[in-house]
């Protein structure tokens, strides 16, 4: 039994000042494994209060004392991998293709960040102005569930880059793997109240995080409804904000497509992480010459995936982080069905074998149109819409009549006219025939997925403000 009693503040490990206590448990069976204290309102101002202290000198460091500084955090997170995988794994219960994944990007952020900042231009000649990126100062960053990992050290690696000090409200529901990361971090020796994290509900530390005249800057990955929220509270002091917000994206299918190196792609697009992924492609636009081929070739494929607990290295779909979360993929599935579309594999309760657990059948829908609920909202399960469509205009014109614009995809033979069309999608990344994540390129969203940008430079001038001295 995992009991979480500390935060950390100004260096130390401290015991909260809150009382709340939250459960954890474990998504592969349902069985309670410990217990969280959490942070109050008081807890995040002595956080504050520690990196305000701190933020004069850090802002002053040089380039090369924070290349430093972020080689040291990827160093001593490298050294606990062992450690943060098995904690993901019972706490989260992702699959393992996604915790070996999720575990390297975790050191690698740090190093992608150092080289960034080797070569960042924090002095620049603009005409006759003489122009320096300053430090915002305090930053919050609030992160989710669904990679507590990548979120926490791609933000505070930013912060550290940027010059800034941070204060970290990680999700209550991943205390076990925050835990971890947080000895890690502790453990590569940073300035006391250069970063601060605080265990906590939302409405509590998050809320007082978005509101505290001390914070210069809220990051946040999360629902929409929730970054709404933030960016409201955070409008009465003019904070800046970077907002990674939900996505409904399409994955379009043009008719030169091959589908026997597509179809794993396009499957994988949308069930990666178990479904619970802002990026999912859960719409799959399929030209109508095409569809049946498309669907019966995804039945086939996802009938051979194999769901259930992620210890187990061949499982592609793992659980629900929650039973609130299985309740709510199940009643989408519901939804589905009474809006008119039709089941082509899955459906609801758990998969045949399972008894206990939050898993959920991977579930296809066709006969979807784009009006229907289950084609406009982000279900964050392994539920997937197929769509059809006559032209390629009206797929760009599918694909784009959403609120969300954070991930699109394109399958073609033709590359030049995959790029042409991905030219038109309305998103903040488009990957074409499945290419590789480019952690130096861009992350964000167009429309209600979001504002700003994280990642690379463009992830570092939004944790900047540009100073400009006219002589």
């Amino acid at each position: 039994m995992h009991n979480i009693e500390h935060i950390y503040i100004d260096g130390t490990f401290v015991t909260p000042q809150g009382q709340d206590v939250a459960d954890l448990f474990a998504p592969s069976t349902g069985e309670k494994i410990g217990q969280v204290r959490l942070g109050n309102v008081a807890d995040t101002h002595a956080a504050i209060a520690a990196a305000k202290r701190a933020f004069p000198a850090m802002s002053r460091t040089s380039k090369e004392e924070r290349i430093a500084m972020l080689l040291s955090l990827r160093d001593a997170v490298s050294a606990r991998t062992e450690d943060m995988a098995a904690a993901m794994t019972e706490e989260y219960g992702a699959p393992h293709y996604f915790t070996t994944f999720s575990v390297a990007r975790t050191a690698t952020a740090f190093e992608e960040m150092a080289k960034t900042v080797d070569t960042y231009p924090f002095r620049r000649t603009m005409g006759r102005a003489e122009v320096s990126m300053e430090p915002l100062g305090v930053v919050a960053a609030i992160t989710p569930w669904n990679s507590n990992f990548g979120f926490i050290c791609s933000k505070l690696a930013t912060a550290i880059a940027a010059g800034s000090t941070i204060v970290i409200k990680p999700s209550e529901m991943s205390a076990i793997q925050t835990q971890v990361l947080t000895e890690a971090l502790h453990s590569a020796g940073l300035p006391a109240g250069a970063f601060n994290i605080v265990n906590g509900y939302g409405h509590v530390v998050g809320a007082e995080l978005s509101r505290h005249p001390d914070i210069a800057k809220v990051s946040f990955t999360g629902s929409t409804a929730t970054g709404r929220a933030i960016l409201t509270a955070a409008a009465d002091t003019f904070k800046r904000v970077t907002l990674e917000l939900g996505g409904k994206g399409p994955q379009l299918l043009l008719d030169d497509v091959d589908l026997d190196q597509a179809i794993p792609k396009i499957a994988m697009a949308g069930f990666n992480n178990s479904g619970q992924a802002c990026v999912a492609g859960t719409r799959i636009l399929v030209p109508e010459s095409r569809y049946d081929e498309v669907a019966s070739r995804l039945k086939t494929f996802v009938d051979t995936l194999k769901v259930g607990d992620s210890r187990t290295e061949e499982v592609q779909i793992g659980p629900m982080v929650s039973e609130k979360q299985w309740e709510r993929v199940q009643s989408y599935i519901r939804l589905g069905i009474q809006e008119g579309a039709s089941l082509l594999v899955g459906g609801e309760g758990r998969p045949e074998g399972l008894e206990r657990g939050w898993f959920v059948q991977p579930t296809i829908f066709t006969g979807v149109s784009n009006d229907m609920r289950i084609a406009r909202e982000e279900i964050f399960g392994p539920v997937l819409c197929l769509l059809s469509y006559r032209d390629e205009e009206e797929a760009v014109a599918i694909a784009n009549d959403t609120d969300y614009g954070l991930q699109s995809y394109v399958y073609a033979t033709d590359q030049e006219r995959a790029k042409r069309v991905a030219g038109q999608l309305e998103a903040g990344r488009v990957v074409i025939n499945g290419a590789p994540h480019e952690p130096l390129a861009p992350f964000g969203g167009f429309k209600h997925s979001g504002i700003g940008r994280e990642f690379g430079t463009f992830g570092l001038d939004a944790f900047m403000e540009p100073r400009a001295v006219l002589s």
